[in-house]
């Protein structure tokens, strides 16, 4: 009997177990009752045959049972690598961590966790590829992120280090580490002449910049010119349109400075270009 058959049959027999209990409505059962015949025919299916059929409920349920073991089996593993790994046994613990994810692949935590013992046996590219693979099963773990950016620190590629920081730090923003290494990365770029883009998700969460924008907001001045803005772009020719951006924008850069003075210069520092309004030296 071929296998094509044995499925075949297994359907039949699942849908005559169906048809025997009661969870089925009246019209249900019709269509049931004729997708049984249809299959019977198309695949000439005796009672011999049938008889060789499996029970699908039973295979199932096994297969979930397995899952549940699987899964307790490989957090098992995780937990005995991470022992390893405080007691710097980073062999063994790839090796539970390898074990783990062979049980369990779609845990992005093993990936993650194999990726830190990459890291300290010197296997920086591995660690790159198992970051990624967690990161593919779960895209906002700052860990993983985390650990991405220093296997690739390792290798000297600060700008994608950096980037991998800011997203770890943006996940995990209370995460002191993160945003040390994200300092040190622009420091790396520094070095070469280079500047990471303009985190504008961190000046965005800045309480400084927030508070400012509140006041500005809340000043009567600065309602007036953005109403007069709003007017003005809306009523005059394109010329005059531009000359009113510049007024607001020369308007706002004023009070801005007069607000904060000290967190006006670290928003220029931040987008200034490399070398330029800037004689000192890179820190080491």
């Amino acid at each position: 009997m071929s296998e094509i058959k044995i499925v075949a049959a297994s359907i039949v027999n699942f849908l005559r177990q169906q048809l025997e209990g009661d969870v089925l409505s009246n019209d249900s059962r019709e269509s049931v009752e004729v997708g049984v015949q249809c299959i019977e025919t198309a695949f000439e299916l005796s009672p011999e045959e049938l008889a060789q059929g499996i029970d699908l409920l039973q295979l199932v349920r096994q297969q979930r049972g397995n899952a549940s073991t699987n899964r307790a089996d490989a957090e098992k593993l995780k937990n005995e690598g991470n022992e390893f790994m405080k007691a710097e046994r980073y062999r063994e613990a790839f090796d539970k961590y390898s074990k783990a994810i062979e049980l369990d692949p779609r845990n992005a935590v093993y990936f993650s966790n194999r990726a830190a013992a990459h890291f300290k046996l010197g296997e920086h590219e591995a660690a790159i590829a198992d970051c990624t693979a967690a990161l593919a099963l779960q895209p906002n773990y700052g860990k993983a992120h985390g650990r991405l950016g220093l296997a690739l620190t390792a290798l000297d590629r600060h700008r994608e280090a950096r980037a991998a920081f800011a997203r770890a730090a943006q996940l995990e923003p209370d995460n002191e580490s993160y945003k040390e290494n994200l300092r040190l990365a622009d420091e790396k770029l520094a070095q070469r002449g280079e500047r990471g883009p303009l985190d504008l998700g961190g000046l965005l969460q800045n309480p400084a910049l927030l508070n400012m924008a509140t006041e500005m907001l809340a000043d009567p001045n600065m309602q007036n010119l953005i109403s007069g803005l709003m007017t003005n772009t809306t009523a005059t020719t394109e010329t005059g349109g531009m000359n009113a951006l510049l007024e607001a924008g020369q308007a706002l850069a004023q009070h801005m400075q007069a607000a904060n003075p000290d967190l006006v210069e670290q928003l220029r520092r931040q987008v200034r270009p490399p070398g330029q309004g800037d004689n000192q030296p890179p820190s080491q």
